[in-house]
Formats: structure tokens, C-alpha cells, sequence
């Protein structure tokens, strides 16, 4: 059995999670939830301890798994750092997973929203070539079809914008996913050897940051 690590920094609140990996299982070693706002200062010392407590070390990861987003911008770029400081040194194999595939898998749908403020969403759902993933506004959610007969919540603002949107659409409430969650999902990605570009790994955003939407415009001669 091989020790994985899942890192997740996406959202209001994070966490850290170990296991342990074997051919047709999954078994949780422990889990570390990281408040919001502090993400920099808590999680390698979370890390740490959950490595200490199974009498391990960074080097023994076989993979880390890590939400990639959509979510905070720095909640976002605080794991995504940490992941690759942490898999440098000994070339640890890293999944990227996205924390709407995430919620949709605990919830066991395929549509997923997370609120993402400014009356928008984050938002995954069907299209005709597969799973799609948009920020959506009043305008996408009246023009996205076919409207998901489920769709996996774990916020009280998506919700709310979406039951006045999509009235018929049925909202299966979950707690908001964990590393522990993103580790569940990605384990068939780790057995079979399917790891991400650590040097070109970035955030799976779906919107522009605060600095780019609303700073000076700056022209090239």
C-alpha cells in the first residue's frame, strides 16, 4: 500500500488529508481542516503532523492530490505553491482535480455549483461533448440547456440562485468536499499513472482576479 496526500485550499475554510493506497481501496489515515484567511501560516504544519502521526515522511508520498479550484484566488495559489514545494524534491507525482468534479462526486450527480459572490456561480454541467465548467450569471443560467435535473450544492448562496433560476432543478445538499473527498476521486487517476505537469500545473480559476478586472489598463506601444 502506497501513502497519498490531498490538499485542499479552494474554499471559506481547507484541509489536509493522508491515506493510504491499495489496489481496490482507499483507508483514511487522518485529516487536518485549516481555516480560511490562513492557509500560508497552517498547512505544512498540518501536513507535518498528519506525515508524523503515520510515522512518515514527505519523501514516502507516492502522489499528492490537490484541488486546483475554482475558488479563492489565494486560497488557490497558497496549495498550489505548497504542492509544488512539497512534490520537488523527491519528483512527487501530482492530480489536479477540480472542487466542482469534487462536490459533484460526494453528492454523486454530475452537476455541481459553488457560489463564486457577485451573484454568479461556479458552476459544472452536461453539454453535448461532456462535462463543462463556467462562471455563470443570470445570463448563462437562462441560456444553458438542457437545465440539470440535479445538481450538487453545498452552500446557502448557490442554492439560493438557483432555486430562482432553475426552480424544477432538484438541489442535493452536501457538506462543502474536503481533501479527503478530492483523495477519493482521484485515486483510479493515481493507480493508473495519470499525473499533471508539476512545472505547468495553475488554478483552474474560470474567472479573472479582482487585480485584472478592475486595475489601470495598461497599453503596449
Amino acid at each position: 500500500m502506497s501513502l497519498v496526500l490531498g490538499i485542499d485550499t479552494c474554499g471559506p475554510t481547507g484541509s489536509v488529508a493522508l491515506a493510504r493506497l491499495a489496489p481496490d481501496s482507499l483507508t483514511l489515515l487522518g485529516q487536518r481542516e485549516l481555516p480560511g484567511r490562513s492557509y500560508s501560516a497552517t498547512l505544512i504544519s498540518a501536513v507535518a503532523e498528519l506525515l508524523a502521526e503515520a510515522q512518515s515522511t514527505v519523501a514516502q508520498l507516492q502522489a499528492i492530490v490537490v484541488t486546483q479550484g475554482p475558488g479563492s484566488f489565494t486560497g488557490v495559489r497558497v496549495g498550489l505553491a505548497a504542492v509544488k514545494g512539497l512534490a520537488e524534491p523527491a519528483q512527487t507525482p501530482v492530480v489536479a482535480v477540480s472542487r466542482l468534479a469534487v462536490l459533484a462526486a460526494t453528492a454523486s450527480t454530475v452537476s455541481a455549483a459553488l457560489d463564486a459572490h457577485r451573484h454568479e456561480l461556479f458552476l459544472r454541467a452536461e453539454s453535448a461533448t461532456g462535462s463543462v465548467e463556467l462562471l455563470a450569471g443570470a445570463e448563462e443560467l437562462a441560456a444553458l440547456t438542457p437545465v440539470p435535473a440535479r445538481i450538487a450544492v453545498c452552500d446557502d448562496a448557490a442554492a439560493e440562485l438557483l432555486r430562482t433560476h432553475w426552480p424544477a432543478t432538484e438541489l442535493v445538499r452536501v457538506p462543502p468536499p474536503t481533501a479527503a473527498d478530492a483523495l477519493a476521486l482521484a485515486a483510479p487517476e493515481v493507480r493508473a499513472g495519470h499525473f499533471a505537469d508539476v512545472l505547468a500545473l495553475d488554478g483552474h480559476y474560470l474567472r479573472r482576479s479582482d487585480a485584472e478586472i478592475f486595475g489601470p489598463q495598461t497599453h503596449c506601444a
